[in-house]
C-alpha cells in the first residue's frame, strides 16, 4: 500500500534544489573563526531556528532545545566548559547557539505525533528517551545546513560536557 504522502510518480517530485545552493550550503561552506564585529538581527536567529526545528526526527519528538546567548556576560559562562582553543573565538562570536535536549521530549508526542501512542514506548525507557533525544540534537548537520541557508557564519566547538546528562 502506498504512503498517502508519497508522490504517486516521479514526475510530482520537486525539482532539485540549485547547484548555488548547494555550493552554500555544503561545497564551499567551511568553518569560520572570525566574524564581523556586528550584532545578528534576532529576525535572521528566527529563521535559522524556523529551519533547524524542521528537521526530521523519531515520531516528530523534537527533543532539540536551543538556546542564543548573544550578550558578551552570557557567553561567558561558557567559559568553563569550553575547549581552550575555542574560547577566544567563541567569546568573539556576536552570537553562540546551545543545542540541547530535552529529556521529557515525549510528554510532547500526543500534540507532535497524534496518530499513534508513541509516547508509551518512551514512558519509563530512559534509554530509548536519552538515546533518541541524544541522536536527533547531537547529529546536528541539519542545524548546520540551517545555520548556512540563513546567511550565519559557523564553528563547531565540542564542549567535553556535551555528551553528559544530569
Amino acid at each position: 500500500m502506498r504512503n498517502q504522502f508519497e508522490p504517486s510518480s516521479f514526475a510530482a517530485i520537486k525539482t532539485p534544489i540549485s547547484q548555488e545552493a548547494l555550493n552554500q550550503l555544503f561545497y564551499e561552506a567551511r568553518t569560520h573563526s572570525t566574524w564581523l564585529p556586528e550584532p545578528v538581527p534576532v529576525e535572521l536567529l528566527r529563521k535559522a531556528y524556523e529551519l533547524a526545528r524542521l528537521g526530521p526526527t523519531s515520531a516528530n519528538g523534537s527533543p532539540a532545545r536551543f538556546v542564543f546567548l548573544t550578550t558578551p556576560g552570557t557567553k561567558a559562562l561558557l567559559k568553563p566548559v569550553l575547549a581552550s582553543g575555542n574560547l577566544d573565538k567563541t567569546m568573539a562570536a556576536p552570537v553562540t547557539v546551545i543545542i540541547a535536549w530535552d529529556t521529557e521530549f515525549h510528554e510532547y508526542l500526543p500534540q507532535l505525533f497524534p496518530h499513534a501512542d508513541m509516547r508509551s514506548y518512551f514512558v519509563g525507557n530512559k534509554p530509548l528517551i536519552e538515546e533518541s533525544a541524544f541522536s536527533a540534537t547531537v547529529h546536528s548537520k541539519r542545524h548546520t545546513s540551517s545555520w548556512r541557508h540563513a546567511l550565519l557564519d559557523l564553528t563547531a566547538d565540542r564542549c567535553p560536557v556535551s555528551t553528559q546528562t544530569n
